[in-house]
């Protein structure tokens, strides 16, 4: 009964002396949120700046 009782303490600490070791760390994907824009956002400026070029030209 002692050798079992021996046995048993021994299992549990050899157990608990493994747990915390090292591992190698995990680490999640950062999510990288590309910015969106309409089809229509690079046209607008230079339209806008012609109709105002236009409006002047033609006082």
């Amino acid at each position: 009964m002692k050798k079992l009782a021996l046995a048993a303490a021994l299992t549990v600490a050899a157990s608990t002396a493994f747990a915390g070791g090292m591992v190698e760390p995990v680490m999640e994907p950062e999510v990288v949120e590309a910015n969106t824009s309409s089809s229509a956002g690079g046209i607008v400026v230079p339209l806008l700046l012609l109709l105002v070029i236009a409006a002047a030209a033609s006082n």
